[in-house]
């Protein structure tokens, strides 16, 4: 089992569970224990329940005898836990102080973060998927309903649906085999207003029927603690009674149970899969990644993005919608990175070109290094791939699409040269030449590079500069005479190319 950083537990179930009253310092989470009156609160790495705690004095003391088992976390229910004393308490000792909303359950937040922590030791990471009881949930509202029923996130991706769907309707089928809301009936609900409503109330809402043979549906949010996290939704062909209606609404609140436990668990399994990848991409500790070698790492871009963990849930939405069901993204050192197999398929740079071309956003792009034969090689493959973001971000390879290394080498290689050469060449013809083009505003630099350029043709190199050719050649004899150029060698073009993009380069 991996151990869990409180914080991201926390982050995991919502606010409108958990909230972090004192960050403190210890270490993660691997288990969670109910607090015992007189003996040790836990051990390192556990997360103690104060349950049943009768007075800001008892609140505190857990905290001092979790501090001294080096326990990670405490959870307290609000309000005890923002009483003054605690509040001191926690923020004084090393296990972090967590508040309970004070309408939870202790018993529904158990069985939560046992969810959560177990899932941080999947072998794979990604989404855990939903569990049969979400189905047998599904099947429970159906019965009650009269009708087929699906069970869906809040961004209606469909997560569990009941039987007898054949009695529903083209729009439900497609919704189940494509486990999302088709476009056009998402927006006939969302100009009905439907989803606006679903995010501010928990009232069942009846829904008209709409284009594409789609029938009237009943529409009942579920949400948990002022949170909207999915809805139920039954085709009603008929008006569903009002009592049926009510029942359906108390079991929005068991399935809202199991939404949190799915989105913690998929949440927690995400993060350690993030903290698996940035070893690996910094270190080149063997990644947890389901395919074999070889792997390449890839810098995903967004020249409209300014907050990275939206662009990391847009890229990770872009990847599950072409077919990458288990993304392995992760953020590091300021970049979104992805590490691909080699092989094609969904997670492969063919698949990751096709879905760039096929988003159509000019604004994504994404660089992509080398193959990585062993662990070992994936920070060498990651920084190649930082080079070409670079080169993209700073216009000297295309902005849109994915590009390779061996796409780019070339471009790498020059780049290279240029950044170890520095901003000025050392004492020779070019810094002679420098100087003058710098005070007398010639243009000499410039036009060695278009004769280099040009393999010394007059009218090439005169085309390019855009001046006469006899222009060309009188500047070239006035840059003989100021410093004399030895051009018979290639190692010396070389290197006077190479300064001349040094100091031309913007």
């Amino acid at each position: 089992m991996r151990p869990v950083p409180v914080a991201d537990l926390v982050d995991a179930l919502g606010p409108g569970l958990l909230r972090t009253v004192a960050g403190g310092r210890a270490g993660p989470v691997d288990d969670v224990v109910l607090a015992e009156p007189g003996e040790p609160a836990g051990q390192p790495g556990d997360l103690v329940l104060g349950v049943g705690l009768p007075s800001p004095e008892a609140a505190a003391d857990l905290l001092e005898r979790a501090d001294a088992a080096g326990a990670a976390g405490v959870v307290v229910k609000a309000p005890l836990a923002a009483e003054p004393g605690v509040a001191a308490a926690g923020h004084r000792l090393a296990p972090a102080l967590v508040a309970l909303q004070p309408d939870a359950s202790w018993a529904h937040l158990v069985w939560l973060l046992r969810g959560a922590v177990d899932r941080a030791g999947a072998p794979l990471p990604g989404d855990p998927g939903a569990p049969d009881d979400l189905f047998a949930l599904a099947d429970t509202a159906a019965e009650i309903a009269g009708a087929p029923v699906t069970v869906e996130d809040a961004r209606s991706r469909v997560l569990a649906y009941s039987g007898a769907q054949d009695a529903a309707d083209p729009a439900r089928v497609s919704t189940i085999v494509g486990r999302r809301v088709p476009p056009q009936v998402t927006a006939h609900l969302r100009a009905g207003g439907v989803f606006r409503k679903m995010a501010r109330s928990s009232e069942p809402i009846a829904v008209p029927a709409g284009p594409g043979g789609m029938l009237p549906r009943l529409v009942v949010p579920v949400r948990a603690g002022g949170e909207w996290l999915g809805s139920i939704w039954a085709v009603a062909r008929t008006p569903i009674p009002d009592d049926r209606v009510r029942r359906l609404t108390e079991l929005a609140s068991v399935v809202a149970l199991h939404l949190l436990r799915l989105r913690a668990e998929s949440d927690v399994a995400r993060r350690v899969s993030a903290d698996r990848l940035r070893a690996a991409l910094r270190d080149g500790t063997p990644p947890d990644v389901p395919e074999p070698p070889p792997w390449r790492a890839a810098v995903l871009g967004n020249r409209a993005g300014t907050d990275p963990r939206r662009d990391l849930e847009l890229w990770d939405a872009i990847a599950r919608r072409f077919g990458w069901r288990r993304p392995l993204l992760t953020d590091l050192d300021g970049a979104l990175v992805a590490v691909l197999t080699a092989r094609t398929g969904p997670g492969s740079p063919p698949w990751l070109a096709d879905a760039l071309a096929r988003v159509g956003d000019p604004g994504l792009h994404a660089a992509i290094g080398g193959p990585a034969d062993a662990p070992s090689d994936l920070p060498r493959s990651r920084a190649e791939a930082a080079e070409l973001a670079a080169l993209v971000t700073s216009g000297r390879l295309p902005a849109a699409g994915a590009v390779r290394l061996e796409d780019a080498w070339d471009t790498v290689v020059v780049e290279r040269a240029r950044t170890a050469i520095g901003p000025l060449p050392p004492d020779g013809p070019l810094r002679t030449l420098h100087d003058h083009d710098t005070s007398r505003g010639t243009s000499f630099l410039p036009t060695l590079a278009a004769w280099l350029d040009h393999f010394g043709d007059p009218k090439g190199a005169a085309a390019d500069l855009r001046v006469h050719p006899n222009t060309l050649r009188y500047r070239l004899r006035r840059m003989d005479e100021l410093a004399p150029l030895d051009l018979t060698t290639p190692h010396k073009r070389l290197s006077l190319r190479l300064q001349l993009t040094t100091l031309l380069t913007p």
